[in-house]
């Protein structure tokens, strides 16, 4: 489970150019690609500016990544203790912190971890996640089922039938775990399944974190895809992701319109659509720059598809490839740029053991 090589900048990069098109897409997440040229020009969005949120704010999407990065860190760091350790469990302790900061008392949301006492760890300290940024309403509902004594969600074991994309979106620190495809598909479909029952809602999220992982061993981007797809196919039901990413690809050949995109690929509201336009987009693109804009640049999930696009885009180019003005300007930069590092470390071949590492990432 621990890699050889997790080079930093493209791990920074994976996070970091995530959420800049998260922030990015935000601001025109619902918007047709008709409105979007009305009120920012023939090119469509190019910039950030003060959409719902504030300028650069992120939303569910980077928040959600963040909380799935910290229960791996943990769930390694418990592991390293102790092999047998579940990671489910402590992936599930994290959502429910996530849900704490989404307006919920932590008796409220802990479910049985609250009655452990407070939410604990380093990263629910940060009041910057204390926001809501629009959240899915799939993963409230299943993380409130749970809060409210319901069981935990897995492939075999569903809570909904949902193919939603917020199990994809956060999925991009699986790659972290693991240079295995296999292991990495899996992790990341075990950590979509803890809200999303539907195949596509969970397949997805295998998709995308192994192409994250393929690029960060260094493998081109259509290498990386193949990969992907290859693992896609040992899994039941996949058909309907198979299809659509086999779209992307043929599409980016083309670097589509925005209005092509939408006719072959769909919105990108349910998982295996976002993946599909995130992966078109990279594919397409010459730069991060490009690619981010043509991820948000359609008429549907503009947040999901930037911040997925960034993932990819980020794994493959590294931090140094994100435009500095973008990344300066996001919320929970330090917070991002930390907890990265951290998973540097962790996953790398010599991980901390000091207690304060435990005091920060409790193994639990």
């Amino acid at each position: 489970m621990t890699r050889h090589l997790l080079p930093p900048s493209k791990v920074l990069g994976t996070i970091l150019a995530g959420a800049v098109g998260d922030a990015l897409g935000s601001e025109i997440e619902f918007h047709t690609i008709e409105s979007i040229r009305r009120d920012h020009g023939p090119n469509g969005l190019t910039d950030f500016t003060k959409g719902d949120f504030a300028r650069g704010a992120v939303t569910d999407d980077t928040q959600m990544t963040l909380f799935t990065m910290e229960g791996l860190i943990r769930a390694h760091a418990a592991q390293r203790r102790d092999p047998e350790t579940d990671v489910v469990p402590v992936l599930q302790h994290a959502y429910q912190r996530w849900l704490h900061t989404q307006e919920h008392p932590w008796e409220r949301a802990g479910g049985r971890f609250a009655t452990q006492g407070e939410p604990d760890g380093w990263l629910v300290t940060n009041r910057e996640l204390f926001h809501l940024r629009a959240p899915g309403g799939t993963c409230i509902r299943s993380l409130r089922a749970f809060a409210a004594g319901g069981e935990i969600g897995t492939v075999t074991n569903q809570l909904n039938n949902s193919k939603g994309c917020g199990g994809a979106m956060r999925a991009a620190p699986a790659a972290f775990w693991s240079d295995n495809a296999t292991e990495v598909f899996g992790l990341a479909v075990t950590t979509a399944a803890l809200t999303h029952s539907h195949p596509s809602g969970y397949l997805s999220a295998g998709v995308m974190a192994v192409i994250v992982s393929e690029l960060l061993d260094g493998a081109a981007l259509p290498d990386a895809v193949t990969v992907a797809r290859t693992t896609l196919t040992q899994w039941d039901s996949h058909q309907e992701q198979l299809d659509v990413l086999d779209k992307a690809v043929d599409l980016a050949a083309r670097k589509p319109t925005p209005e092509e995109i939408a006719d072959e690929l769909g919105g990108g509201w349910v998982g295996e659509e976002a993946v599909a336009i995130a992966v078109c987009a990279a594919l397409a693109a010459d730069n991060v720059t490009e690619g981010l804009l043509m991820a948000v640049n359609h008429s549907g999930d503009s947040d999901s598809t930037g911040a997925i696009c960034g993932n990819i885009l980020g794994a493959m180019w590294g931090i140094d490839a994100v435009p500095a003005h973008w990344v300066a300007e996001l919320e929970l930069r330090e917070v991002m740029e930390r907890i990265s590092l951290d998973a540097v470390v962790e996953f790398g071949p010599r991980p901390v053991t000091d207690p304060a590492w435990y005091v920060r990432y409790p193994a639990w």
